[in-house]
């Protein structure tokens, strides 16, 4: 497995910018399909994107799509969440975390995912 330490978040107005990012230790990295989750005072942890380990398949929540880009540098260990426009409802603690099984046709599940970071705030206010 991977130890993931997420960082970036942080108070941003309503229409800013946040580059997230996902930084792993552990030689496997490169091996699992990435996600990132957020999760909301009194609500359940949701999926936010997904990423293959080559980087060259995606997956968006409807809710950031067009929005929020995942990408990944494996050479760096690490995976990315840019999100722009951002919005009040965005606030939530985001979480990365390693995919079990690979990327597929469903990636938003959270039971499939192990190796979760500690999380990293983001506020959204004006």
């Amino acid at each position: 497995q991977v130890q993931l330490a997420e960082s970036g978040g942080g108070l941003v107005q309503p229409g800013g910018s946040l580059r997230l990012s996902c930084a792993a230790s552990g030689r496997t990295f490169s091996r699992y399909a990435m996600g990132w989750f957020r999760q909301a005072p009194g609500k359940e942890r949701e999926f936010v994107a997904a990423i293959s380990w080559s980087g060259g398949s995606t997956d968006y929540a409807d809710s950031v799509k067009g929005r929020c880009t995942i990408s990944r540098d494996n050479a760096k260990n690490t995976v990315y969440l840019q999100m722009n426009s951002l919005k009040p409802e965005d606030a939530a603690i985001y979480y990365c975390a390693a995919k079990a099984y690979g990327f597929s046709g469903s990636n938003n599940y959270v039971h499939d995912y192990h190796s979760w970071g500690q999380g990293t705030q983001v506020t959204v206010s004006s």
